[in-house]
């Protein structure tokens, strides 16, 4: 089956590269529209981590990643699961591998690579590029209009897919400007807001003067009933880190709700209770009492300055305190969140553009032939992989639901 029509694809990330793939597969004439010079911006920048494409857990506790929207995304994933994913970049010239947490990497660490090889298999499909194209709505006519350097321009096209992507990192394109022009045409719009981000505390000077930058290892953060081990990091105004971001839904919701939460830090939490006073019962001799948590309990200097923190704000002197109540504080060190860190600096974000919009094939119902993917969705998850695999799944969903509307029938296999 070949399709001719002329489709614009809005967005330039993964999942609009995505559909605009699938798309070119099957013959149609494929223009990718973006409003940055270059493509895939975020992507690269995502690159320099090692580039996260997904992970290799089992795919029932991969869905349930995605929280309330599981049921939602579970077809497109299931239709396009983490192994097609490798797949995926394998034929393209650039294996993967499975790292020691689950996470799977392309073996050459990086982004551009992988990019390159794919932006060549997409221009020999034919696809093509229009950039420094700004989406601005759709006309009188109905045909897309674009700010460009050359001023405005309108396109007619047969479908369209929207991957504009998230508000998160404004600069790198997505600034989240389309919801207004959705919202417009009566499409509802969840709030979008900071997911996979840092938090806001009231650090005292001093704590923040010597500690700035500084790591929390090996620890563990607990909020409600979610304990998550890893790593965090001190901020001039807060808090964030891999074990941060996987607990951010829960305390950003708490924080909206309540207008603060406490989370608690185990600084020690692989030894017991009862470990932690022996040690501390110990005689301390002639050492300072920093010198005894640093070395009995291998506390490191920014881990014994949140002790102290806590213990100030709660009016207590920490060397003060009986073995017991210390060890029970070590392994529960409660950090009050003011407020999330702004939505710019966010891996990524919440909100979007909700569920009951889409018809089963992305489509949304009230502008039929416009199709939906990627970060523009309501949905979030934790970083480790799950980001890109539902933005590349949904872009695949979104270029086959063009093809099924197109057709009037079967789009056939991807």
């Amino acid at each position: 089956m070949t399709l001719s029509k002329q489709v614009a694809v809005i967005g330039a990330g993964p999942a609009g590269l995505m559909a605009a793939e699938v798309l070119a597969e099957r013959g149609a004439a494929v223009t990718v529209y973006d409003a940055m010079p270059s493509v895939a911006r975020k992507f690269l920048m995502a690159g320099r981590g090692g580039l996260n494409l997904t992970h290799s857990e089992e795919l029932s506790a991969f869905l349930s990643r995605y929280r309330e929207a599981a049921a939602w995304l579970e077809p497109a994933i299931r239709a396009f699961p983490p192994q097609r994913l490798r797949d995926w970049c394998e034929a393209l010239g650039e294996p993967t591998f499975i790292g020691s947490s689950g996470r799977v990497f392309p073996t050459a660490m990086k982004a551009s690579p992988l990019l390159r090889a794919w932006l060549r298999r997409l221009a020999t499909q034919g696809v093509r590029f229009e950039l420094r194209h700004r989406w601005t709505g759709w006309d009188e006519a109905g045909r897309l209009t674009f700010e460009t350097p050359a001023g405005p321009r309108a396109i007619t096209a047969d479908a369209t897919v929207l991957a504009l992507g998230g508000a998160s990192w404004p600069r790198l394109g997505s600034d989240g400007g389309w919801a207004s022009l959705l919202a417009a045409k009566g499409v509802a719009i969840a709030p979008l807001r900071p997911a996979n981000c840092g938090f806001t505390v009231a650090w005292s000077d001093t704590f923040r003067g010597r500690f700035e930058g500084q790591p929390l290892k090996g620890i563990a953060l607990s909020f409600a009933d979610r304990s998550v081990r890893g790593e965090a990091i001190v901020t001039r105004d807060g808090i964030e880190g891999g074990a941060v971001y996987a607990l951010s839904a829960e305390l950003r919701e708490a924080i909206a709700l309540e207008g603060a939460a406490i989370l608690d830090v185990a600084l020690r939490p692989d030894l017991a209770t009862a470990d932690l006073v022996k040690r501390l019962s110990a005689p301390r001799g002639k050492q300072s009492f920093s010198n005894v948590l640093r070395k009995a309990l291998q506390l490191s200097p920014v881990a014994i300055g949140l002790l102290q923190e806590a213990a100030k704000a709660q009016g207590l002197s920490l060397s003060s305190l009986l073995p017991d109540r210390l060890a029970a504080l070590i392994n529960a060190v409660p950090i009050k969140l003011t407020g999330t860190a702004g939505l710019a600096r966010a891996i990524s974000s919440a909100g979007g553009i909700a569920r009951d919009e889409l018809d089963a094939d992305f489509m949304l119902k009230r502008l039929p032939g416009v199709f939906a993917a990627g970060e523009m969705l309501d949905w979030e998850a934790p970083t480790g992989g799950y980001l890109l695999q539902a933005s590349f799944a949904t872009g695949v969903a979104a270029g086959k639901g063009v093809l099924k509307w197109r057709a009037g029938g079967m789009a056939g296999n991807v």
